[in-house]
């Protein structure tokens, strides 16, 4: 993965969609995991890849191949998953799209490899140890890079980011961050 920040955006209305991703890329990040919870998310998806092509837009929460194929069929670049599915990794790997499956012990980080995948999910960051935790996951599997989320904020970003196992940081409060900068700049 390219992009070294991750916003992990949930849109529950269709109009939030460009309110969001305009904000983003205003704050300097044109990549955005839209999750795949809501009613309007494969919505929201079309909309972003089609209205926003210069953003790198994936999707986040997908938990089986049926969301999946449907996450793709709306144009996501790339799938997130909190945690691993060898079904979901059939489907992008066939379709020629990055997972990035939840990994949090040798186990599961063993069976992605497995699976071909090398760069995997760190979810939930924050209860499962930290940079701590990814310190010591990294000496025996120094080809993973990993993409630490939930438990990351601004007091401990530059602190993952500077790790070289870390490919990316991903997180809610991107989002919010950038929400409050748009809002700002209309008011001034």
């Amino acid at each position: 993965m390219k992009e070294k920040l991750i916003p992990v955006v949930v849109i529950r209305e269709m109009d939030q969609t460009e309110r969001i991703l305009s904000a983003l890329k205003k704050s300097g990040i044109f990549c955005a995991e839209i999750t795949f919870r809501t009613a309007c998310a494969a919505e929201a998806i079309r909309y972003g890849v089609a209205h926003h092509p210069d953003m790198l837009i994936g999707v986040g929460t997908v938990i089986n191949a049926e969301q999946c194929r449907a996450a793709l069929e709306a144009g996501a670049k790339f799938i997130v998953s909190p945690g691993l599915s060898p079904s979901v990794a059939a489907v992008c790997k066939e379709a020629d799209v990055p997972y990035y499956p939840g990994c949090v012990t040798p186990t599961e980080i063993m069976a992605a490899l497995e699976l071909g995948i090398t760069t995997v999910k760190f979810f939930p960051a924050g209860v499962y140890g930290g940079l701590k935790a990814l310190r010591a996951l990294s000496a025996p599997f120094p080809q993973v890079r990993f993409i630490p989320t939930g438990g990351v904020d601004r007091s401990n970003l530059e602190e993952f980011l500077a790790f070289d196992a870390v490919a990316a940081v991903g997180g809610s409060f991107f989002v919010t961050e950038a929400l409050e900068k748009a809002e700002k700049e209309e008011k001034n």
